[in-house]
Parts: structure tokens; C-alpha cells; sequence
């Protein structure tokens, strides 16, 4: 458990608050929100990579990608799996990301090598990488529009970005809510006797409720989809397009997610993986056709993509 007082000093100080809050999740992250290596993560990486950017595997693979903000690989990790890139480097201003994201990597027998960097200054040289990915990290940089340029100057002339997984405006509002409504709902109701073996233990909540308050310091920014596509225009892309996608998915998702958090470990078993799973995927698909005719800013996840110019 991390210490109050580090805690506390974390709050007016973001990028401590990302290496103190990231260094405490990095063990259990991959557990936490359910991300594995397997075909499932491995095909939802890449349907994001796809959504953002109309490509297949016919454009692949890229020959060196970057993650920013890797956490523990998975984004990279998974798609390397799906043949998007040869080689990988991990970065994260986390130092105990970074070593679990190169171990998954390890395990997986991939090509991958791991540095601890700040976004706003990556140490990379000019023009090193053909492909620089993210997924959900541009919420957590207080400079964003500087790390853009960052990424650009990495890039190769001609090479692409593509960034996922970020909270939309309006989605984080009601995801939020939602969270917190069903945070207080499962731990009241599991204080009933009947229902006690269904309540994790009170100091793993209360570290739980610590590292919910301590990801409000560590979370940044929202976007408005226009917005972040400017952002990246004035930084210097060319060729940038934003999507979103996650609207009834996003509503049953942070129930679910929260849900899972606050009861024991292994309490809900397969048959609720499954059901949690195919759910998301069928309101995925309603999702998809409402994205064609309601505003982008309605849904929860935003992605943007684009390249350094020739």
C-alpha cells in the first residue's frame, strides 16, 4: 500500500501522480482490466488499429512501432501478435510498467525493448520509428499537444500514429457516474450478512477507493473529437481522422468493470467472463451502426490517427 503522505504530495504534481499511481497498479493491471495476450485482446488491439485507420494486414506489417504510455504492453504487445509490426519499443514514465510490459513481451517471445520516458520528451532520435501507437494514455500527458509533436519528430517522414482508447467528453461524464453508482451500490449491499461472502475486505477496499482517487489526479484531460484532431493538425500531422465507437457498450462496460472490482477475486467465475464478454461484443456491433448516424461526441472512446508529412 502506498503511504498517505506520498499520496497526498502526488496530488499537485501530475506526473508524480502517474509514476506513484502506475508503479502501485503495474502487478495487478492485466488482471484488473481483464487483459490477457490471447486471441481476444489480440483481435480487439487490432480492430482498433483498423477502426482508426481503414488499413489491413495488406499495409503490414510496420517495420519498428513505439508505444507510448504502454502500461504493461498491451496494446503494442497484442498487436505485434496480430502481425502490425516487426519490432516494438515500450515506454512509460513508470519504471515497474515498463518491467512487467518487457516480461509479457519476454513470455511472448517477441522482439520488444523497454525505456522508462516522459511523453513530452522521448528519447528516441529524429526519425527512428515507422509506427507510434498508444491506448489510453493521451488523458494522462499534461502536455499533449507537445508530446504530439514529440511523436512526430520520432516518426519516420511518412509514418503513422494512431492513439486509442481515450475518454471522450461527454462519455466521461456518465461513465464516471455509472462507476461510482455501482461502486456504492455492490459495497452496501454486501454488507448485508447474507451477501458477506460476496464483500472483499474492508482494507481492500479502502485501497481500492485510494487508488480510484489517486487515478482522478492522473487523468487529465477529455476530448472532444474535433478538438483532438486540431490538436494534432497544429502540432504538425498531416492526414489526421478521428473515430469513436463504445456508447450502450460503454454503459454496461463500467458497471461490469466496477462490479468485478469490488468483489473477490474469482467470486464470478467463467460463465460471468463470458456473458461480460459477449455482451460488450453485441453491443459493440448495435454501437457500430448508431455511430453512422449520431454525433461522434456522444460516444465513450476516442481514437485519432495520423502521419508525419514526406
Amino acid at each position: 500500500m502506498t503511504g498517505f503522505d506520498e499520496v497526498e504530495a502526488a496530488r499537485s504534481d501530475p506526473k508524480r501522480a502517474n509514476i506513484l499511481y502506475h508503479d502501485w497498479e503495474a502487478e495487478t493491471y492485466d488482471d484488473k482490466w481483464s487483459i490477457s495476450y490471447d486471441q481476444r485482446c489480440v483481435d480487439y488491439a487490432r480492430d482498433r488499429f483498423t477502426l482508426a485507420t481503414g488499413e489491413d494486414d495488406t499495409a503490414w506489417p510496420y517495420g519498428t512501432a513505439l508505444e507510448l504510455g504502454s502500461g504493461t504492453g498491451f496494446f503494442l504487445l497484442n498487436l505485434m501478435q496480430a502481425g502490425v509490426a516487426k519490432q516494438g519499443v515500450v515506454t512509460d514514465i513508470s519504471s515497474k510498467m515498463v518491467e512487467v510490459a518487457c516480461r509479457n513481451a519476454d513470455n511472448l517471445g517477441l522482439d520488444v525493448t523497454g525505456r522508462v520516458a516522459d511523453a513530452e520528451t522521448i528519447p528516441c532520435e529524429d526519425a527512428s520509428v515507422d509506427l507510434v501507437v498508444g491506448h489510453a494514455v493521451l488523458h494522462h500527458i499534461p502536455d499533449v499537444e507537445q508530446a504530439m509533436r514529440e511523436v512526430l519528430r520520432v516518426l519516420k517522414p511518412g509514418g503513422r500514429f494512431v492513439f486509442a482508447g481515450e475518454p471522450s467528453r461527454i462519455g466521461d461524464f456518465y461513465a464516471r457516474h455509472l462507476g461510482r453508482l455501482t461502486w456504492w451500490a455492490t459495497t452496501t449491499v454486501t454488507r448485508l450478512p447474507f451477501l458477506s461472502d460476496w464483500r472483499r475486505p474492508q482494507e481492500e477496499l479502502d485501497e481500492s477507493s485510494a487508488a480510484a482517487a489517486l487515478e482522478a489526479v492522473v487523468d487529465l484531460h477529455t476530448f472532444v473529437p474535433g478538438e483532438l484532431a486540431d490538436l494534432a493538425e497544429s502540432a504538425g500531422a498531416v492526414e489526421v481522422e478521428t473515430s469513436t465507437e463504445e456508447l450502450t457498450a460503454a454503459f454496461l462496460g463500467w458497471p461490469v468493470r466496477t462490479f468485478e472490482a469490488a468483489v473477490p477475486p474469482g467470486k464470478l467465475g467463467f460463465g460471468w467472463a463470458n456473458f461480460a464478454a459477449g455482451a460488450w461484443k453485441t453491443l459493440s456491433k448495435v454501437d457500430s451502426g448508431l455511430s453512422q448516424v449520431l454525433p461522434k461526441d456522444l460516444f465513450y472512446n476516442v481514437l485519432v490517427t495520423g502521419r508525419r508529412s514526406l
